[in-house]
């Protein structure tokens, strides 16, 4: 008896100390919401985690109370409460365009460099469904995205029209750029009607620069790319060059960090932002600092105008507000890939915080462009969810309408209805059980969404909830 006692003692100690463990992995989420807070809280309960996720994953896919996961919650490092920072409009969240791909509307995609752009562009000519399918065949590096009965083309990329204004050209580049050649390229009858939506895709910039630096280190240089800014490329005055030789390959990270005119710098704000706002490439015109404070709120500006960006540490959620802003749908699910070169790289701390302060412009757009971007998604979600439970609602009072019709027809006008009260009662039991009989039919017949709670309160929490790093 003592052993039996002993060994439920202990038992009840292990299980109380595992709910103690794993509120405090919760609490960790919301007392230290980043990594640079807390660090060894965070990484205990990753271990945590890591350890839970093992034996839910062993089962084929993850699981959340008996349905399959939302795969748009998970996506990268821990749990925490998204809270919005910046205060958008609601036409700013509500991003939907009227893409018309049978007419002149045209996208253009601005790609910058190692954002997980070419991955996105494949997808763009190879993974929507489309009336008339891109046309695509091995050995050709650009395939032919027509629009349906045209010779015309809806899409200007790198895998459709090509580099047509350059390599990795920037938005000062693409805005002037674009428009004369889609209008020397294609004869359009309404030239002033069409409309050029512009998309991008943006990166954490400590992930986007090592990842940079790893492929200069592999000899990329591109020498290609025009850099034009009010109709000129800059001079080699304005714009030196980091290395001597035919490229840079093999330089070191700390090589790479301390080239003053290294354009890997802040890459992500240059490229989104109106050079000629700050004399382009002359760096004299204004000091430094103020010349980033205008290229910052240039490209913050840029961003909110543009029809769609994605970011790549959530491809699934990027997926789905392309998908929902054009109108469009894919045929294959993004996938989440974290085993990037990038991130194969061990940088010390010190290392890390040089790269953030080298990248401190790109920091503060992507933290906008970061919390616009769930914003926008939190509103798509909530509004889908709206739209069903009208449609739901919809259904209900269509079955009712013909649940009532058919009680109506079985109620003929005879001299029954004449009948003294007390048969009138009858006659309305009779009724009401033959109504919850008819229905219980009726409830057999309806889809599966149909007994879901209303309210969708867990869902919406966890729509509230957020993954970060």
């Amino acid at each position: 008896m003592d052993e039996k006692s002993s060994s439920s003692s202990h038992h009840r100690l292990l299980i109380v100390l595992l709910m103690v463990l794993l509120f405090g992995v919760i609490m960790i989420q919301y007392v230290c919401p980043s990594r640079s807070e807390c660090q060894m809280l965070h990484q205990l309960g990753s271990w945590f985690k890591d350890g839970s996720a093992t034996g839910s994953r062993s089962g084929g896919n993850e699981m959340q109370d008996g349905l399959q996961k939302d795969p748009y919650i998970a996506e990268d490092g821990a749990l925490v409460r998204f809270v919005p920072r910046f205060n958008f409009t609601k036409a700013d969240l509500n991003r939907v365009v009227d893409f018309n791909i049978k007419g002149d509307d045209v996208i253009v995609f601005l790609h910058i460099q190692k954002t997980g752009g070419t991955t996105f562009g494949r997808h763009l000519v190879r993974n929507i469904q489309l009336e008339r399918p891109c046309e695509c065949h091995a050995g050709q590096k650009k395939c032919t995205c027509y629009r349906p009965g045209k010779k015309e083309t809806w899409l200007f990329s790198r895998f459709s029209t090509g580099w047509s204004c350059g390599l990795h050209a920037d938005w000062t580049e693409l805005t002037r750029c674009v428009p004369s050649r889609m209008d020397s390229r294609e004869v359009s009858e309404n030239l002033l009607s069409r409309n050029y939506y512009y998309i991008t895709i943006l990166r954490d910039p400590v992930s986007r620069y090592l990842s940079e630096w790893r492929h200069v280190q592999r000899g990329a240089t591109w020498k290609a790319s025009l850099h034009v800014c009010d109709g000129r490329s800059p001079t080699l005055s304005e714009l030196p060059s980091c290395y001597s030789g035919d490229d840079w390959s093999g330089c070191s990270l700390q090589e790479f960090m301390d080239c003053p005119y290294n354009l890997a710098n802040n890459r992500q704000t240059r490229m989104l932002a109106d050079l000629s706002l700050v004399g382009c490439y002359n760096v004299s015109t204004m000091s430094e600092e103020e010349r980033w404070a205008v290229l910052l709120e240039s490209a913050k500006r840029n961003l909110l105008g543009m029809a769609f960006f994605g970011l790549t540490e959530y491809q699934r959620k990027t997926q789905y507000l392309f998908e929902r802003t054009f109108n469009l749908e894919f045929i294959a699910p993004f996938t989440q890939l974290n085993g990037t070169r990038a991130s194969s790289v061990d940088v010390p701390p010190e290392t890390q915080h040089r790269i953030l302060l080298l990248n401190r412009w790109d920091v503060e757009l992507y933290e906008y462009a970061r919390d616009l971007f769930l914003q926008r998604f939190q509103v798509a979600r909530q509004q889908e969810r709206r739209q069903a439970r009208e449609r739901r609602q919809q259904e209900r009072r269509r079955l009712r309408g013909r649940l009532t019709t058919k009680q109506g027809k079985q109620l003929k006008p005879t001299d029954a209805s004449r009948q003294p009260d007390r048969h009138s009662v009858v006659t309305e039991e009779q009724q009401k059980t033959k109504a919850d009989e008819d229905g219980a039919e009726s409830e057999v017949l309806l889809p599966d969404w149909w007994d879901l709670d209303e309210n969708g309160t867990m869902e919406d929490y966890m729509d509230n909830v957020e993954q970060w790093k």
